[in-house]
């Protein structure tokens, strides 16, 4: 089965994150997309991050019904902060019989040399990449990347932290069952 790990904090997920996994669905020939919540990115400050079981469980409300979709917390169990190659590597281990590759905007893409061990998973592993505004995706000598045009939705997790701490409405920047669960939980206040 070919996967496409959608790795971020998702803190919190919202329409944008769920625009992009389904537009991967559609338009590539990916079989499922796994979103990879990620407890700690080495590139974050943590003073923002809500709880990473927490993250998980909006992840999974959002997707709820969506049979090609999975939350993972396969870096929970990984030592910290987490890596993508390290977690890719357990992952073939562990499922050696899926092909697994990464999605990321063309923002993320930019910085991929400065990842732990960015070179091999550039050469190892396929990339789709959509995206961003003021980035273009760029070619990379030797690299398998995958380039989609998925529409270009500019919904940030910070705007949506900020909205709630300030009284504002997130209504149609999240799915309805995640605004209900992050007001029900009291969640960014």
């Amino acid at each position: 089965m070919k996967i496409g790990l959608y790795f971020g904090s998702f803190n919190p997920i919202h329409n944008g994150h769920l625009i992009i996994a389904n537009h991967v669905l559609q338009n590539t020939g990916m079989d499922a997309v796994w979103f990879v919540v990620s407890p700690q990115n080495p590139f974050k400050q943590n003073h923002t991050l809500l709880n990473e079981y927490h993250r998980l469980h909006l992840v999974q409300t959002a997707i709820e019904g969506e049979s090609r979709m999975r939350a993972v917390d396969i870096e929970f169990k990984l030592p910290r902060p987490s890596y993508t190659i390290d977690t890719l590597t357990y992952l073939d281990e562990k499922y050696p019989e899926h092909e697994f590759s990464i999605i990321m905007g063309s923002d993320s893409l930019e910085n991929i040399e400065k990842w732990k061990s960015g070179e091999v998973l550039l050469k190892r592993y396929s990339i789709c990449v959509y995206e961003r505004l003021n980035f273009p995706v760029r070619e990379i000598p030797g690299a398998k990347i995958i380039s989609i045009k998925a529409p270009l939705i500019e919904i940030s997790a910070s705007l949506i932290r900020s909205n709630i701490k300030n009284g504002k409405s997130i209504r149609y920047l999240v799915p309805d069952s995640v605004m209900n669960e992050i007001e029900r939980s009291g969640y960014y206040k």
